[in-house]
């Protein structure tokens, strides 16, 4: 019974998110056109190398570097889960305020991914922040971080990657409204 709740809780959790992630990265890839040509250009060569009729495969997603990066990317700036609540299992201050032990506290994606001492110039769009080594551990967290990490990670990584490549390698659009606003019920959502 367990292994099936986590299963179905897998899925679930993935719906919401995954595709709140795929929209935003379409809609910088609109934005980015220098972005959305480094996108397409590798997902090209792995397409090339695949033939017409050529399935993904694992080995395939790791080649896709650069597109994981815009994806990180796209979930600093729109993560699509806000936070969670954790309980304080000791007492702490933080900002000169006490947490007790036992309180709830809820930490904020936005905030932590949004912070100019990480994260330079933070309203930029800029996948190069993930090369080489990436971020400091624990300042990027759209899947949380630490043993509570998301188990679906790398089962969202894999649908991201393999939804872009189809896409891009097919497709190519254009924002209808490039004054449109983002709204978040609870992910976030044109």
């Amino acid at each position: 019974m367990e292994i099936s709740t986590q299963v179905i809780c897998l899925l679930f959790a993935t719906h919401h998110t995954t595709s709140s992630v795929i929209t935003f990265i379409l809609k910088y890839l609109a934005e980015f056109p220098d972005v959305y040509s480094k996108v397409l250009k590798e997902q090209m060569e792995i397409a090339k190398s695949k033939g017409p009729e050529g399935f993904l495969k694992w080995d395939d997603i790791q080649k896709m570097r650069y597109t994981w990066n815009v994806a990180n990317e796209t979930m600093r700036l729109t993560p699509p889960v806000q936070g969670t609540f954790r309980e304080a299992i000791t007492d702490i201050t933080y900002a000169g305020f006490t947490i007790p032990r036992g309180w709830k506290m809820h930490w904020n994606v936005n905030t932590t991914h949004r912070d100019p001492k990480y994260f330079p110039d933070p309203e930029k769009f800029n996948p190069s922040r993930f090369e080489g080594k990436g971020p400091r551990p624990f300042t990027f967290v759209p899947f949380g971080g630490g043993p509570r990490m998301c188990p679906g990670r790398e089962y969202a990584r894999a649908q991201v990657l393999a939804f872009i490549h189809h896409v891009v390698t097919r497709f190519k659009w254009e924002k209808v409204d490039p004054c449109e606003k983002v709204a978040y019920n609870p992910s976030p959502i044109p």
